[in-house]
């Protein structure tokens, strides 16, 4: 059922672009997924701008109870949370991304489908496998043509946060998860460096970004 489900929704050609932006929190992507859009837009090109979870309805109530920090948020199991990123996921593809992308949009993702196998595989220990299996299916074999990782270490990134504004994942776990996340992130692009770029993100954003204009235009 599930080979027959991706076949089905990966036969119409995909003609536009898809960037992705992820790294460990404090990283600064939502910023620069922003600029980019906007600098995008100001070269003429068609761009949109989305984010994980989140971009459709149902995603973000999924946000709503994945991220929130609120009195009474009851601890979510790994397997739980992985699930319901890969449901939102599959939403956003079906909705927004893979049609936006068969117009010949460029599309920009703040998060996809590398977070959930550095947060909830290399973070919280499940299982590489099962989790690269269910994101097959949500995929529907929509992979990005660059990814971009804006890495930093847990004590920069985090501090960057005021406690206000922290979500459930920077305020309920310890620095040693974040570490496997940050270690996570970094080995996934070891393994495929054709698709991913590493850049700085503990520099000053204007440099940052510098650098991530660089990376696009290596794909345009």
């Amino acid at each position: 059922m599930a080979a027959g489900l991706v076949a089905l929704h990966t036969l119409a050609l995909v003609a536009g672009i898809f960037i992705t932006l992820e790294g460990p929190e404090g990283a600064g992507k939502s910023l620069q997924a922003t600029r980019l859009v906007d600098s995008l837009h100001a070269a003429g090109d068609r761009a949109r701008l989305t984010r994980e979870p989140g971009g459709t309805r149902l995603g973000e109530q999924v946000r709503a109870i994945v991220l929130s920090d609120g009195p009474g948020d009851a601890t979510i199991d790994p397997v739980t949370e992985a699930l319901l990123f890969n449901a939102a996921r599959a939403q956003l593809v079906v909705e927004v991304i893979r049609p936006a992308l068969e117009a010949g949009e460029i599309v920009v993702c703040d998060r996809f489908a590398d977070s959930t196998l550095a947060y909830q595989g290399y973070g919280a220990g499940v299982g590489l496998t099962d989790l690269r299996a269910i994101a097959d299916v949500a995929t529907m074999g929509v992979v990005p043509d660059l990814t971009i990782l804006l890495d930093i270490a847990p004590e920069i990134g985090l501090a960057r946060k005021t406690a206000d504004s922290r979500n459930r994942f920077e305020a309920a776990f310890d620095r040693a998860f974040h570490r496997r996340v940050r270690a996570g992130f970094l080995e996934l692009a070891r393994t495929e460096p054709d698709r991913w770029t590493v850049v700085d993100a503990a520099r000053d954003p204007e440099s940052v970004f510098g650098d991530i204009r660089d990376a696009v235009a290596s794909v345009r």
